[in-house]
């Protein structure tokens, strides 16, 4: 019999087609799409934002409004999980692909049964924890009634917001609520959210938009022990959404109106766009990227309340600009600028006796011709000066200034002046700050499964607007920007973090510098507009008229060619000083700080009971931080001329957790140490006992 010998390159073929048959039946195995529906059992109504997750995998989804889900496995059969808030959990096997899963939740009560992680730093139901937490979960934020997340959280129990402009708004949990919060704690995703060469966080600036926010958890209160020394009032914690469970493209929009029966300002719009999308190729790499845009004419703030102040202290006294020449106005800024008018009278008296002196050789002293004409005239009227003025002995070109500085001369000497202080004019702060707000929000994140509980991820945050902002002084924050990167490996018993903050204060300026060295450009307090009002002032008393009236006149006077808002010379003096850094000269500095600080940061934390097996005894929680400043502010706001500025802080923490009597009774002792490279190191203990 004869064997023939097949073909090779015909064998080669077969088993390529079968190899490409055999991986494309791999291939679509490995993708199998699950979609399906979720309703309340009680009332048939479907139910959203119910979480769809795989046991013992990384896949998830969320139901949308109608409560329809769609989610890809690997293969079959699998279990999903289906949980919701107010719902009991429901786990679902699936073994047939194409069939629609359909489950129905029994409605639960779920107080206090919700997770928090801030309280211990490890997950527990909000109900064990030790110390008062405030939760708001992805659900809530939907339907909270309130413009914005951030601004829905002055409703949590015990929170107090500081408002210093639509965008900018300051968080306390204990003691008084002020503009820019330095004992308060605010983490995005783990990260301080502080801006480096101010301490504090700018409100939500700089962070996640509204449709990427999973969950808020408020620990109010001191939380020092675990969060560091910026905890004093109390820790906020915002938590983005991961793009493996969160998945698809949202898109929302609000809009409103601002400055409705404000008598200072026309209704104007008010826009919130936020988009956002996550996409998970498989099982081991997702993305996302999201965005915030908000614009509107914000707030004028038109309280021109004369001010009286006393240090950081001030209080409101009767009186304005009409009645009281020492007026200060509460947004009125160039009038902080204030002198004794008695010093300025006589300053300028000694300063035009000088003149004269000088010009003529010390030969003709005014304060003798002074005190001449009121030997000859006791009665010291306009018209008997004007004849003492005619004297052949008295030079003419003296004459003129004569007739300023007797009346000046009598003044201070009859007690007309007194002992009364008189302020520049200032400008109202709608004409120096700019309340076209604007904030846009962006974030971009990679994720990348290392393991089905290992995950790495690379995320950046970027803010940047116009806002307003209250401190000591106002600020016009414009074309603000900050820059957030993290690269994080999370596990579930541990996690190593390294983050780095970028500030770029932009185009922003001191508005209460602007308006008094627009002042001083326009006319030098010392050796013009106060010289010009005490001679004015002087002139009107000798002349009869009343102290009111000779105030009203002297202002006037000393005000001339003052640019006036809308002119183009006040907006070239504005922009110009606006523009200028501040410093010591106002006629070259300006109102503008220059701040390009950075922070630089790494923290890890293991659960180390976890690790080595013993949580069934105790579990112990440590963890350590490091930061690094670098504060640039080319000595606009810090005394850094001469170089960069770099303190730094590294402090660390651990936790011991003990439950006892069959879970009764739970015990927790935490401590932390602290040392800052300016400040002697300093340990925060805290120690709780919860009884179930």
């Amino acid at each position: 019999m004869c064997v023939s010998k097949p073909n090779q390159s015909s064998m080669r073929k077969s088993l390529l087609v079968v190899a490409a048959a055999f991986t494309s039946s791999v291939v679509m195995a490995q993708n199998v799409t699950l979609t399906g529906k979720v309703k309340n059992n009680a009332s048939n109504e479907n139910v959203p934002a119910v979480s769809i997750t795989v046991k013992g995998g990384a896949q998830g989804a969320y139901t949308d409004d109608n409560g329809n889900f769609r989610i890809t496995v690997s293969k079959l059969p699998v279990t999903l999980i289906v949980s919701s808030v107010g719902f009991e959990s429901r786990e679902v096997t699936v073994s047939t692909p194409g069939a629609p899963v359909d489950v129905n939740l029994s409605p639960a009560s779920a107080l206090g049964q919700e997770v928090i992680v801030s309280a211990t730093r490890s997950p527990e139901r909000i109900l064990e924890s030790p110390v008062t937490v405030e939760k708001m979960n992805s659900l809530t934020l939907r339907n909270v009634p309130a413009p914005s997340y951030y601004e829905a959280i002055s409703n949590l129990k015990g929170v107090d917001m500081h408002t210093a402009s639509l965008t900018f708004r300051t968080i306390t949990t204990r003691g008084f609520v002020a503009s820019g919060n330095t004992r308060f704690n605010q983490l995005i995703d783990g990260m301080d959210n502080q801006a480096p060469g101010l301490n504090f966080s700018v409100g939500s600036v700089i962070g996640p938009s509204e449709l990427d926010v999973d969950n808020i958890e408020m620990l109010s209160g001191a939380s020092s022990a675990l969060y560091g020394s910026g905890g004093m009032n109390g820790t906020l914690l915002i938590n983005t959404k991961n793009p493996f469970k969160y998945q698809g493209f949202s898109f929302q929009v609000k809009q409103g109106i601002m400055n409705i029966q404000n008598a200072e300002q026309k209704p104007s719009p008010y826009y919130d766009w936020s988009a956002r999308y996550g996409k998970a190729w498989n099982e081991k790499f997702a993305f996302k990227v999201s965005g915030q845009f908000i614009k509107a004419n914000d707030w004028a703030a038109y309280d021109y309340d004369n001010v009286l102040r006393n240090s950081v202290f001030s209080k409101v006294v009767p009186g304005g600009r009409s009645s009281d020449p020492n007026d200060d106005g509460v947004n009125v800024y160039g009038d902080e600028t204030s002198a004794n008018l008695f010093d300025a009278t006589r300053g300028t008296e000694a300063g035009m006796r000088q003149g004269v002196l000088t010009a003529t050789g010390g030969l003709v002293d005014p304060n003798n011709l002074a005190a001449a004409f009121l030997a000859t005239f006791p009665t010291a009227t306009p018209q008997q000066l004007g004849m003492f003025l005619q004297n052949p002995a008295i030079p003419a070109a003296l004459r003129p200034t004569l007739q300023q500085y007797i009346p000046l001369y009598i003044a201070n000497r009859n007690g007309a002046v007194g002992n009364q202080f008189v302020s520049r004019t200032g400008y109202k702060e709608r004409d120096l700050v700019d309340y076209n707000t604007i904030n846009f929000k962006g974030t971009a994140g990679v994720f990348y499964k290392i393991a089905p509980s290992v995950e790495a991820s690379f995320n950046t945050y970027l803010g940047t607007g116009t806002t307003v902002y209250t401190g000591a002084d106002r600020y016009s924050l414009k074309n603000l920007v900050m820059a957030q990167h993290k690269l994080e490996v999370r596990a579930r018993n541990w996690f190593v973090r390294g983050y780095t903050t970028q500030e770029n204060s932009g185009d922003s300026y001191n508005a209460t510098v602007l308006g008094r060295i627009m002042n001083e450009r326009f006319k030098p307090s010392q050796t013009q507009w106060y010289p010009t009002y005490a001679i004015a002032y002087a002139g009107n008393r000798f002349a009869g008229n009343s102290d009111l009236a000779s105030h009203l006149a002297a202002r006037s006077l000393a005000d001339a060619g003052m640019p006036m808002p809308g002119t183009q010379a006040f907006n070239d003096l504005k922009n110009a000083v606006a523009s200028a850094p501040i410093g010591s000269n106002p006629q070259v500095n300006g109102a503008r700080f220059l701040d390009k600080s950075d922070l630089w940061a790494a923290e890890g934390q293991l659960n180390v009971s976890n690790l080595a097996g013993f949580s069934d005894m105790v579990e112990v929680i440590a963890g350590a931080q490091w930061k690094q400043y670098v504060l640039n502010s080319q000595g606009t706001l810090f005394a850094d001329t001469a170089g960069k500025l770099k303190p730094s802080e590294v402090g660390g923490y651990i936790q011991l957790k003990k439950r006892l009597l069959n879970d009764v009774l739970t015990l927790t002792a935490a401590g932390r140490y602290d040392k800052h490279t300016n400040f002697e190191g300093r340990f925060t203990p805290r120690f709780t006992a919860v009884v179930r």
